[in-house]
């Protein structure tokens, strides 16, 4: 069998009650589903070029023979690591299905993907890129509630700077995710409780707190911004796009990178950075100013504490800058 062909029918089969199993019964993204369908498939490709036709008969040898290629690829130590990892998840899936006598998974070793610490904001940048967004949306509130065909393009334009301050406002304000954002609805902000209901990984509810300024910069979205640019489209969505439907993650990291990133970022002398550092920053600027780890691990929404842990690294990592810095004798 050659790379490319068809997959043995028990193969593929399998590789389609896999993608189901983790879209339908684990709510994994379809971003995530893809990811695992593309390492899958590979290595039943190559299982499949060692003469292998059902899951059945998938051993460690081949799974080693298989990450053997990915090395002798020049593939990146992450990627290696997040496709052994894709590995067990199948062959544990198979076992449970008793496709698997054995599962060899966890016999496989994969080389840990070296955890790098985030990309941080200092209080005074993101005050700076803040004060900045409030500024134009501060502006274009009068432009937003224009009359006439002549100014249309001006109050759109009104309306997508004060959306602007509301997105950057609220990322900052609840560390959530830019999918979490965008998939917000207007019921779900409770404004006499300064709550927001979020829909995060694996279709988890949580609900997070939200602060004064996030909170006015959201109102005057929706009475201001948001009438000017609904649309049939809109539904009950909180974030609209410039035609009308609901705000889309590649919209919304634009919008960031208005104020961050590259030679176009609207504020200089500011780190360039993308929606996922705004969390980085708003979590570790929890840390810092005394929550404790459990409160910011149910804040974010990760599953588990060790996925929160890295944040009080980066926390240990700015006291020692800090330190270095301003002590003398440092």
């Amino acid at each position: 069998m050659a790379t490319g062909d068809p997959l043995p029918a028990a193969l593929g089969n399998a590789l389609a009650d896999f993608s189901r199993h983790l879209a339908a019964e684990r709510s994994l993204s379809p971003h995530t589903v893809r990811a695992y369908q593309g390492d899958i498939l590979s290595l039943l490709d190559f299982a499949a070029q060692q003469g292998i036709a059902h899951p059945g008969e998938l051993d460690l040898t081949t799974l080693r023979g298989w990450l053997a290629t990915q090395y002798a690829s020049g593939a990146a130590r992450t990627t290696i690591a997040r496709r052994g990892a894709a590995a067990r998840t199948f062959t544990a899936y198979a076992h449970r299905q008793g496709w698997l006598a054995t599962d060899p998974g966890p016999r496989l070793a994969s080389p840990r993907a070296r955890r790098t610490l985030p990309q941080v904001l200092r209080k005074d940048e993101i005050n700076r890129a803040l004060a900045d967004t409030e500024h134009s949306a501060a502006q274009g509130q009068g432009a937003a509630q224009g009359q006439g065909a002549a100014d249309g393009n001006d109050r759109i334009a009104a309306a997508l700077a004060i959306r602007d301050a509301a997105v950057l406002e609220l990322l900052y304000a609840t560390a959530i995710r830019v999918s979490e954002l965008c998939g917000l609805d207007t019921d779900g902000l409770d404004a006499s409780r300064r709550t927001v209901r979020v829909l995060g990984k694996g279709s988890k509810e949580r609900v997070v707190p939200v602060g004064i300024p996030a909170m006015r910069a959201v109102a005057r979205w929706q009475e201001r911004g948001r009438p000017v640019l609904a649309s049939d489209r809109s539904g009950a969505a909180l974030f609209l796009g410039a035609r009308g439907g609901r705000l889309d993650p590649r919209a919304a990291r634009r919008a960031v990178y208005a104020q961050f990133g590259g030679a176009h970022a609207r504020l200089d002398g500011v780190k360039a950075v993308g929606p996922h550092a705004i969390r980085h920053t708003a979590a570790t600027h929890l840390l810092e100013g005394g929550a404790d780890l459990r409160s910011v691990q149910e804040f974010l929404g990760h599953a588990t504490p060790a996925t929160t842990q890295i944040y009080t690294h980066v926390s240990a990592e700015r006291l020692k800058a800090t330190y270095r810095q301003a002590h003398p004798r440092a």
